[in-house]
């Protein structure tokens, strides 16, 4: 076929959306993708690593850009005309197939939340206008006085002084999320309530509360994927994107529109204009924070970058928000590169900083997130555990959505797997809590060894194309039709990463000379911390076995963080003690480090750890 000039626009058909896009000739097919606004699995954000992004080629030619590009691949795949959406590009009229494996459904989403303590004190003064006071009116630069209002001089844009003048104007809304307090909005309608957002960032997923602020009460919740998910799922990857001419601005504007997808539906459920949402709160990771505000991230690849514990603030106008143009964004304070608004958060629910008992909370996700102390002192470190608890990284791991095994059971005498799955349905991957679940039992039944090893011979275990597999379920009974393993390099990726979150809890306690004896409260927080069982965590190594310690969830504690700053200014004061007073220990840079991740590559650990 003659070449077709690079500027010919091609269409690619997408099943089973039944969707057509068109694109220019030569097209990487997952920008093709994502500029469709089709989200696909791509943990690696597009370098051809995690071998997720898969899809089927029906009809149309498309070319490879680097040579091995099937690699990763089975043959089984490769037959069926598999092959990887970043590593293509398209050359022609094509119809491609998303298969289900590949396809990024609505997660599980825990849209709990700690109801307010105390009385509801949000950021926001609503004040009845006195604009008819002689005094005032002829003197277009001075305010209208805002009966009742007490501080300093606010500001105020021409426009809304303009209105406060008028004789209809009633009501004005201050903010005190600045550092000056500003008016925000001028309007005649006495009963106008304002409402606020609470705001979970998540690499993966954005979750929203809609907050009545006059009562603390929450009126709706949703959730989205977050947009930027395309651009790879763990942060290093983000900030990778984030240096790219406009990636900075791509992803900021991925965030946005997610939020906006969720406060749109928000407003429509509730009845409530975008407009009158005149606060938001955000928890996230110092990188989603830079992200969303506009913040250079390409600072946070350093190991000793220097991190301000003064949280981030921005105007909903700047960065595209649908809300009160001039509503403000406040971030929980971030502590460091890699901790940040949301463990703030974490803390704050969990109350550890105001107890005099000894705590540990951890938050497991992609980035591990440990802090240890209590009212007196507070120390944190975050470690790279992966996305392995999450289903990244894993053959067939998986989100915790629609199809995906949740609980795993494995008789100890025949090996025999029991699983139960997310909606009832045919498996089509493993999430976290089943992962834990899976390599827990195995290790019960000795069908793992000590050192994350398969035991050759052992039941359910056979050789695999990659190397030993354990078969959790048979081809016929699955989604993907084709078995659901856990193979032998899994585990090598799970034992990194139980590894790197015992290792960053032993460090801090090595640190701090704290015994086992020592820890009155075990705070879990996220989904991961809800829906498993703490034992099994223990069993396996990833928590040292605290003879004394309860364990507590917490549920989404940046979720609850964020509401609680929401409708609290007095929270918002303890959240910036929290990330003021926090010591963070690099361990990148950490010399125990290495020696206590070692030693916690076996099942369960440490002696001293697990006695």
């Amino acid at each position: 076929m003659r070449n077709q000039p690079e500027s010919t626009a091609v269409r690619i058909y997408l099943h089973p959306f039944e969707r057509e896009v068109k694109v220019l000739q030569g097209t990487l097919l997952i920008d093709a993708l994502r500029d469709a606004g089709i989200h696909i699995e791509s943990i690696c954000g597009g370098k051809g690593l995690c071998k997720k992004c898969k899809v089927i080629l029906n009809r149309g030619e498309c070319s490879p850009i680097v040579t091995g590009h099937q690699k990763g691949l089975t043959p089984q795949e490769i037959a069926r005309g598999y092959f990887l959406a970043c590593r293509m590009r398209v050359n022609e009229d094509c119809e491609i197939t998303i298969p289900v494996e590949s396809r990024i459904n609505a997660p599980q989403i825990l849209l709990t939340v700690q109801p307010s303590s105390g009385p509801v004190n949000p950021a926001i003064g609503i004040y009845t206008v006195d604009n008819a006071h002689p005094s005032y009116l002829p003197f277009p630069t001075r305010p209208v006085r805002m009966i009742g209002y007490t501080g300093p001089r606010p500001l105020i844009s021409d426009e809304l002084y303009r209105c406060m003048a008028n004789e209809n104007a009633t009501i004005a809304t201050v903010s005190y999320t600045g550092e000056i307090p500003e008016v925000i909005a001028v309007e005649s309608d006495e009963a106008a309530i304002p409402y606020g957002l609470a705001i979970d960032l998540g690499t993966t997923t954005i979750v929203c509360l809609l907050v009545n602020l006059r009562n603390g009460n929450v009126v709706s919740g949703g959730s989205a994927m977050n947009r930027q998910i395309t651009y790879g799922e763990e942060v290093i990857s983000r900030i990778a994107h984030a240096s790219k001419p406009g990636g900075l601005s791509t992803l900021q504007q991925a965030a946005v529109e997610s939020i906006n997808d969720i406060t749109g539906r928000l407003s429509c459920e509730s009845g409530i204009p975008p407009d009158h949402i005149r606060d938001i709160c955000v928890g996230g990771n110092t990188v989603m924070n830079y992200l969303l505000t506009g913040t250079d991230p390409l600072p946070l690849e350093l190991a000793n970058a220097p991190i301000s514990s003064r949280p981030l603030v921005v105007e909903a106008q700047s960065i595209g928000l649908d809300t009160c143009t001039k509503a403000k964004v406040y971030c929980l304070p971030n502590v460091s590169r890699f901790l940040g608004g949301d463990a703030v958060g974490d803390v704050l629910t969990s109350g550890m900083h105001k107890s005099e008992d000894l705590s540990l909370l951890i938050d497991m996700g992609t980035n591990g997130e440990i802090i240890l102390g209590n009212c007196d002192w507070l120390t944190s470190a975050s470690c790279a555990s992966g996305p392995a608890f999450e289903g990244g990284g894993i053959l067939h791991g998986m989100r915790a959505m629609r199809g995906a095994i949740d609980h795993v059971e494995i008789d100890q005498d025949s090996g025999t797997p029991t699983i139960s799955v997310i909606g009832e349905l045919s498996p089509r991957g493993i999430c976290g809590s089943g992962i834990i679940d899976t390599v827990r039992g195995l290790f019960k039944a000795s069908i793992l060894d000590f050192t994350g090893r398969l035991v050759l011979g052992a039941p359910w275990v056979r050789e695999g194309p990659a190397g030993m597999e354990y078969l959790l379920v048979p081809s016929e009974l699955t989604q993907i039709e084709r078995d659901i393993v856990i193979t032998q390099q899994d585990m090598a990726y799970i034992m990194d990463s139980k590894a790197a979150v015992c290792g960053a809890i032993s460090v801090l306690m090595k640190k701090y000379r704290i015994a086992l004896e020592d820890v009155c409260h075990v705070f879990l927080a996220g989904a991961f911390g809800t829906y498993v069982n703490p034992c099994k965590l223990v069993e396996f190594g990833i928590i040292p076995a605290f003879s004394c310690a309860d364990f507590k969830p917490i549920g989404n504690g940046s979720l609850s963080g964020a509401y609680s700053v929401l409708v609290s200014q007095e929270r918002r004061k303890e959240a910036e003690e929290i990330a003021r007073k926090m010591v963070y220990i690099d361990l990148l840079t950490d010399v125990d480090f290495m020696e206590e991740y070692t030693a916690a590559l076996y099942i369960p650990g440490k002696k001293e750890l697990f006695p």
